[in-house]
């Protein structure tokens, strides 16, 4: 039992942290939104009275407060250079790439992604969905905020890392949370790639991967589905729920003709039309390692489970 006073402060704060920093105009107020933020979801981590719940806990804030760390000396080093604490500012090149490392660890992108998996993993389903889906959305802002400034090569190359990461990564896997982490990781990927030619797609694709997976979560945590083996006897209680995750999960891969597939192709569009070929050949090799444990994962509900086989 939690007391609904609790539960109000620490939703209010979320909110308002990630809105403030959404909103700001200039760093500080943006980090002590991501900080307001930070501290509020601690206590929802480690609701559940485990220690896997206890070391999520201590794992995400040590990564959260070190990638604060790493922003506050990236606005403080190009407030001294140019004398401006504007966030549209950030004009200094080491500034630049040390803020893009930072925000990429707050999201849990490659090659800083270690924690995100691990915190999934030692949390409750809907607090997982919280990780993947709100808690992206400030960083996310920021990171569309200074897209200008960023060196083009450093967000394709930390984008086409995250793809591969997300797709071996999440081929193994047999937990459904972790799975989620890496198709977080992939779908990341393909954000901070496009981020570089064009923010608004990056955004798009974002919004898109979060509307896809807040019902999985959502039915996952209707079903208590938690492994793929418990996803292989849900069909008989709840067929309709099954069917759902199984599609749901085809669209996050981006195969077509389900709704994941037009930022993905957008996406490789955008590449194409600014000559490089290579990294959207790249781009669709990664996808289809990352197909294979969403088909892997369709298969076990629909195909294997089904009454007519």
């Amino acid at each position: 039992y939690i007391n609904p006073t609790s539960i109000t402060i620490i939703t209010l704060s979320i909110i308002m942290g990630t809105i403030m920093t959404m909103s700001s105009s200039n760093w500080l107020m943006a980090w002590i939104g991501l900080e307001l933020n930070m501290l509020a979801i601690l206590p929802i981590i480690s609701k559940p009275k485990t220690t896997r719940a206890s070391e999520a806990t201590i794992k995400y804030f040590l990564t959260q407060a070190i990638a604060s760390a790493m922003m506050l000396l990236s606005s403080t080093t190009n407030a001294w250079q140019t004398g401006s604490w504007d966030i549209l500012e950030l004009k200094n090149k080491f500034s630049t790439t040390i803020m893009t490392l930072s925000l990429m660890m707050k999201m849990g992108a490659a090659p800083i992604h270690f924690w995100l998996p691990e915190v999934l993993q030692g949390t409750t389903l809907q607090t997982a969905l919280l990780i993947t889906t709100w808690q992206k959305l400030a960083p996310i802002s920021l990171m569309y905020m200074i897209s200008n400034n960023i060196q083009p090569a450093l967000l394709m190359s930390a984008g086409i890392l995250s793809m591969i990461v997300g797709g071996l990564g999440g081929i193994n896997q047999t937990q459904l949370r972790k799975t989620m982490a890496y198709s977080s990781i992939n779908n990341l990927g393909w954000t901070i790639m496009i981020m570089a030619l064009s923010p608004n797609l990056a955004v798009m694709n974002i919004f898109i991967y979060m509307i896809m997976t807040t019902p999985i979560f959502l039915m996952m945590t209707s079903t208590s589905t938690k492994t793929l083996q418990n996803l292989t006897t849900t069909w008989t209680t709840s067929t309709a729920t099954t069917l759902s995750i199984a599609l749901l999960m085809l669209s996050t891969s981006g195969l077509p003709p389900f709704t994941g597939f037009m930022p993905k192709m957008l996406a490789l569009n955008e590449l194409i039309t600014q000559k490089l070929t290579t990294l959207a050949t790249l781009a669709i090799m990664t996808s289809l390692v990352s197909l294979l444990f969403y088909l892997r994962i369709t298969y076990l509900t629909m195909v294997l489970t089904s009454p007519m086989t």
